[in-house]
């Protein structure tokens, strides 16, 4: 029995391989397509269960000239339901996770402040000097030039001039809350490590890619000078 499936499993594979190599460009047209839907489709199977054998059928029908069976007004009422379910169930998840986020910050932030060296202002803001400069402090309104990293609470780096090789310059009335409070309590020299509740950062919206919403952020930042 076991010599049989064996035997079975190897012409199976065997000819699945052959078919990889030896592929029309017709199929290789029709694959890629399929795949990319498929891909398209991926992206959303959290959030709705699409019956492919349907959607199969579908595309053969309709290639075949058959008539849908279902009629335009049908179609387009059942694609306007499924966007709403689809936004609906995203929305819900992009809520949860949030949630989960800014759960997650405040246990964060409650167990910071206790540590040593840990500032808190009437904000909520925290921070931790690392260096007390002599310069200096900026105005919301000023310019100033820094080096930072910024990570997330499991220490990923989202974003750093740091390891870009390059300080920047910006008004400091243009940019998050947090820093904007943050860097006015560092004298020009000082460093200082800012931990940076949800909404004093992104808030519910988030920045996209790896800062999600309600996100706690914690920046190093580093103040060279002011309106040079």
């Amino acid at each position: 029995m076991k010599k049989i499936l064996t035997i079975a499993l190897t012409l199976l594979i065997t000819t699945t391989l052959i078919s990889q190599h030896t592929m029309t460009f017709e199929q290789k047209v029709g694959y890629s397509i399929g795949y990319n839907w498929g891909r398209m489709m991926a992206q959303d199977k959290d959030h709705f269960n699409f019956d492919l054998e349907t959607i199969i059928q579908a595309m053969r029908d309709a290639h075949g000239g058959k008539p849908s069976l279902l009629t335009d007004q049908e179609v387009q009422q059942v694609m306007q339901q499924f966007e709403q379910q689809l936004q609906a169930s995203k929305q819900k998840a992009s809520s949860s996770e949030m949630e989960q986020q800014k759960a997650a910050g405040r246990a964060f932030l409650a167990a910071n402040r206790q540590n040593p060296g840990v500032e808190v202002t009437a904000s909520g803001l925290q921070y931790r000097v690392v260096t007390m400069g002599t310069g200096p402090r900026p105005a919301a309104t000023d310019r100033v030039r820094v080096h930072y990293e910024g990570t997330l609470l499991d220490g990923t780096v989202f974003d750093s001039s740091i390891q870009r090789g390059e300080d920047i310059t910006f008004p400091l009335n243009q940019v998050i809350a947090g820093w904007t409070e943050g860097v006015q309590l560092m004298p020009v020299g000082s460093k200082f490590v800012f931990y940076i509740p949800s909404d004093l950062a992104y808030g519910d919206r988030g920045a996209g890619g790896l800062i999600q919403p309600g996100a706690t952020l914690i920046f190093t930042v580093e103040l060279f000078g002011i309106n040079e």
